[in-house]
This record gives C-alpha cells, sequence and structure tokens, in this order.
C-alpha cells in the first residue's frame, strides 16, 4: 500500500505538526505534501527529514512571510498535486489539504482539524480583526470567502471518511458539509509534563497574543483583582494592548522557552484558558503538570477539563465572567493526581493506537466496496 500524507502548510511545530509528527510514526515510508514547506533547517525532526513536495505557491514573491496572503489561491493549487500513485491519502487540514483530487481506486480519509474557520463560522471576526468590514476591499474580501466556501463544500465530496479533534469540530464538520465524522483526539505528549503537586500563589496563561485567544481580556480580570498574581508566557500583535493594560500583579514574560513555561506551569495555582478553540493542546499539558484550568466554557476545553475535578468553566468571554470563576476557583479545591490523570487520555501512544485502527478499518472497508462494485 502506497501512502501520501497532505498538510496545508510547514512553518512551525505547534498543534497540527504535532498531529502530522505522529501520522507520520504511523506510516513512516509514506510521501509528504504541503502548499509551502518553509521549516527552518535543524527544526524538520519532526517530519524525519523528508523531502516535502510543495505546490507553485512555493515560489510565489515573499510567500516565506505572506503565504496566507494566497489563500484565494490556494485551493487551485493544491488540486495540483499528482496524488495519482498512492492507494491511500490522507490529509491533515485545517484549511485547503482536504481538497487534494483522488479517483475511485484511492482511499481519501481526511484528519480535520477544522473546516476553514475564517470562512464559515468565523468570518465576521476574520474581517473585524483585519479591519475589512467596510469599502472595496471589504468587498473583495467576502468575495473572496464565498468561493472559498463554494469550494470547500465541493471538496468535502471527494473525502471517503473524515475524522475530527474533538466533537466539538465534528458538529462543526455536519454543520459545513453534512457528514459525519469519527472523533479522535490530538496526541498530547503528557510524559513531558511531569506532575508537580505542590503549587504557588500565582496564576499562569500561555499562547500566542492573537486577538481569538482573548488574553487581553484574562490581562484586564487579573488588573481588577490587584491581590491575585498573573502571569502571562507569549508573544504576538496584541503586546503592546496587553502590556497597556498590565497592572503592578501582572507580569508578561513574552517568549519564553519551552522549559520555562513547563516550570510555570508546574507551579500554577491555576492556568487560565479564554480562547474558544477547536481542541487546546496547553490545557491538557497543564492538567498533565497537575495544575486545573480556569476555562472558556465552549469548544474543545469542554472535553478535555472535568468542571469541578481539573477545573471549571465561565460562560462567557468578558472580564466579570473570568473575575467571577477566578473567585470562585478560590474556594475549591483540585486533585493533582486527578488533573494528571485526566490528561493521560490524550497521550501519543493512544493516538497512534487509535488512528491506526480507524484508517485500517476504512481500508477493510474500502477493500470490501471495490469487490462488490467489480
Amino acid at each position: 500500500m502506497k501512502v501520501a500524507i497532505v498538510c496545508d502548510w510547514l512553518i512551525t511545530y505547534a498543534g497540527s505538526e504535532r498531529v502530522l509528527e505522529q501520522m507520520l510514526k504511523c506510516y513512516p515510508d509514506a510521501d509528504l505534501f504541503a502548499v509551502v514547506d518553509f521549516l527552518p533547517q535543524g527544526q524538520c525532526g519532526f517530519i524525519m527529514d523528508k523531502s516535502v513536495t510543495t505546490t507553485s505557491i512555493q515560489h510565489y514573491p515573499l510567500a516565506r512571510r505572506f503565504y496566507q496572503k494566497y489563500l484565494f489561491k490556494m485551493p487551485l493549487a493544491i488540486e495540483q498535486l499528482d496524488l495519482s500513485a498512492y492507494d491511500l491519502v490522507i490529509s491533515s487540514s485545517h484549511a485547503v489539504a482536504k481538497g487534494v483530487i483522488t479517483g475511485p481506486d484511492q482511499l481519501h480519509l481526511c484528519y480535520i482539524h477544522t473546516p476553514i474557520r475564517y470562512a464559515w463560522d468565523m468570518q465576521h471576526q476574520y474581517l473585524e480583526e483585519s479591519g475589512l468590514t467596510h469599502g472595496p476591499l471589504s468587498w473583495a474580501a467576502r468575495r473572496m470567502l464565498f468561493s472559498i466556501r463554494q469550494w470547500d463544500v465541493r471538496t468535502a465530496n471527494g473525502v471517503d471518511a473524515f475524522v475530527a479533534n474533538s466533537r466539538f469540530i465534528a458538529r462543526r464538520v455536519w454543520k459545513v458539509y453534512r457528514r459525519e465524522a469519527s472523533v479522535i483526539y490530538p496526541p498530547v505528549d503528557v510524559e513531558r509534563f511531569a506532575l508537580h503537586e505542590k503549587k504557588e500563589n500565582f496564576y499562569l496563561t500561555a499562547s500566542r497574543l492573537t486577538p481569538y485567544k482573548k488574553v487581553d481580556l484574562i490581562v484586564q480580570a487579573f488588573a481588577a483583582m490587584p491581590d491575585r498574581r498573573l502571569i502571562v508566557i507569549g508573544d504576538g500583535p496584541e503586546m503592546k494592548k496587553i502590556r497597556r493594560d498590565a497592572t503592578p500583579n501582572v507580569t508578561i514574560l513574552g517568549y519564553q522557552p519551552s522549559d520555562v513555561l513547563k516550570d510555570y506551569m508546574q507551579r500554577a495555582r491555576a492556568f487560565v484558558f479564554a480562547a474558544e478553540e477547536d481542541f487546546g493542546i496547553v490545557p491538557v499539558e497543564a492538567q498533565a503538570c497537575g495544575t486545573p484550568v480556569i476555562a472558556f466554557g465552549k469548544g474543545g476545553a469542554t472535553e478535555t477539563i472535568k468542571d469541578g475535578s481539573t477545573g471549571i468553566f465561565f460562560g462567557e468571554q468578558t472580564v466579570e465572567s473570568i473575575i467571577d470563576a477566578v473567585q470562585r476557583f478560590d474556594g475549591m479545591t483540585f486533585d493533582p493526581q486527578a488533573c494528571r490523570a485526566n490528561a493521560m487520555r490524550f497521550a501519543l501512544e493512544r493516538f497512534r493506537e487509535e488512528f491506526s485502527m480507524f484508517v485500517e478499518n476504512e481500508w477493510q472497508l474500502f477493500c470490501s466496496r471495490k469487490e462488490v462494485h467489480g
């Protein structure tokens, strides 16, 4: 069985890349395809230093820095990848990877992180954050997103089976494509985060500082609670705004190496998480350290955190709701061992076992259908 694995783009090592890494461990002989590959030298270990077949966008002007500006060209580009020599095609998709063209004698399985979120239910938020709510550029952006939605629905028909990274995304897949999706949670390297039962008197949040992460709301909430200390780890376009909102009880450390982040995560009284994520790996890593999580009660967090046992939820992405949750948290106790046990549900080995079994089952069904239909 000749296997191809297709992903959207290779730029850094983040959530979807961790999934790709484990897929390659399941199928080490697979060939790898992507829209673009701009991984820095020395950071290709997670793809086993494989050569990557890319699309024409790889060679566009300034593509290394502004590859996402070419989103409107990616549907056509991904369709030009010739996968006709492969028996099994696995796409790891949060944008366009699932749009590769396959034939009736090929099995195409898609691990979907999300349908293109900024083209669907997050379109209005995307336009607002990009300053594209009015004017000719707004009209052009809306027209482009409309075309991408049409293409996205059409290409879902080329996928033989979907597997989603959470029940939340499985519901989004049904809403957008009217297709059922199995659920296999992403792999989390929980063994790298040792249990630390002794906690210190500070709260922690860590993420890339972009608008949808809502770190600004967390900072504003703790600015209104001067008797509670907050540590912020991460960098990004919201840094100036967050520094402006910070008060003396809020310490902003910016980007930190993973070992520093892990140290703070192990010692924190709680990890605070305000984003609506498809899954959310960092809250699982916090629980692996024995640290409970105060999280927005929507999206993948509701599947990775046990309310009242390994953390608590707040109902709205507002300063007031976060303050209320922190105050409620202060009156509760949490068992670090229970937090760790919950995180172990998402271990690397579990992902490889479940994903390999999913592929094997779908391959057997595919072969049976081929026999029936000649």
